[in-house]
């Protein structure tokens, strides 16, 4: 069964927490992919998880449709697709629900510092319930 956790975020800093997220379970052996928004929000991740931390790194690509993911512990990728068979997923951005059943794990955030993106968090937290997941806040 596919664990669920939400990950609060008082403060609009989603970024940084993806990159260590993304840390968190590739050092645990696992393999994760990043789902972002759009190309923008993707460079910019790819770049950043080289600068985020220093002395870490965190081996990674950006799944622009150009590259081959198949060998890679962490992929960042706008389309719903798990070109390096991740285990994690990590939702920068909604998936849809069947997608998410392909992963052992799946992380969403709960973005309590904006009314409007708090309301589509609840909603998310709510179909995954209703749609037999059983989510938890982290």
């Amino acid at each position: 069964m596919t664990r669920v956790e939400f990950v609060k975020l008082d403060r609009p800093e989603k970024a940084r927490l993806l990159c260590e997220l993304a840390e968190e379970f590739y050092l645990q052996g696992l393999r994760v992919l990043v789902i972002v928004q759009d190309d923008n929000q993707g460079v910019t991740l790819d770049q950043f998880m080289w600068t985020w931390k220093k002395g870490s790194f965190v081996p990674h690509v950006y799944d622009n449709g150009a590259v081959e993911c198949l060998d890679e512990p962490i992929a960042i990728a706008l389309r719903e697709e798990n070109a390096n068979g991740a285990q994690v997923l990590i939702a920068g951005r909604p998936c849809s629900l069947d997608f998410a059943r392909q992963f052992q794990v799946v992380l969403d955030f709960a973005e309590v510092y904006d009314e409007t993106l708090r309301d589509a968090s609840r909603l998310r937290f709510r179909a995954f319930r209703e749609a037999g997941f059983a989510p938890v806040m982290r």
